[in-house]
Parts: C-alpha cells; structure tokens; sequence
C-alpha cells in the first residue's frame, strides 16, 4: 500500500530491448558489488612454483602478492568464459561472473585446485626463497 501524496515514479523502458519489464529486472542488481563478489571468490592466496634443488625440481607452496592475486582472478574469469558454450562473449562473461560470485563455475574450480596443490605440497615450504 502506498503512502497518500506519494507519486509513482515512471520507469523508462530499456534501450537496448524498449521493454519496462527488462528496465526493472536490471535495476534490481548491483552489478559493480556482484563483479566484486565475483573476483574476491577467484583470487587465489597461495600458489605453486618450481624450484630446483640439487636435481629435483620441487613445487613450492608461496603466498600470492595482491597485485597478483587480481591480475590471475581476471585471467581465469576470461579464460573461463571462453571456454563456455552461449553464444556471445558478452553472453559467455556475463554467466561465468554470475557463476564466480556463488562460488561455483570453472574460475572458481581453477581457484580451488590452485589451493589443493598447495596443501599437498606444504611439506616443501621450507624451500621458500
């Protein structure tokens, strides 16, 4: 129920699809705090790198910088979405990054494996340089 006196705001329809009921849809989300959402849940904190000791090369788990940290989430995201199947990269962005910010999809998996292979390499970690 409305207030008395209150006026109902007119909502221009959108100007790609000039439907009112898309207009609406969208301005229901954020979509600068769900693309936010989306790359803090892909950042990874550790990663693997080869080192060589002696004639063994051993994968070393080492903190990720967060310069670094960013620059891999957007990576994976994009390489991700490539890899999907709709039909436009727009398309194909737009479901990875809805996928990334509920913590499920490819980039998200990549984060998660990245993870693993730390954790079972931390018996390493003393070769840190």
């Amino acid at each position: 129920m409305r207030r008395a006196g209150a006026i109902k705001r007119e909502v221009l329809p959108d100007p790609k699809y000039g439907s009112r009921l898309v207009a609406k849809f969208v301005n229901k989300q954020d979509p600068l705090k769900m693309f936010k959402t989306a790359i803090d849940n892909v950042k990874p904190a550790v990663e693997v790198k080869s080192r060589r000791v002696g004639g063994s090369t051993y994968q070393v788990p080492v903190e990720v910088r967060p310069d670094r940290r960013t620059s891999l989430a957007m990576r994976w995201v994009i390489g991700a979405a490539r890899r999907r199947a709709e039909r436009s990269m727009a398309d194909k962005l737009a479901a990875e990054l809805l996928d990334a910010a509920n913590n499920r999809g490819t980039a998200v998996k990549k984060r998660e494996d990245t993870h693993k292979m730390a954790e079972a390499n931390k018996a390493f970690a003393h070769y840190r340089w």
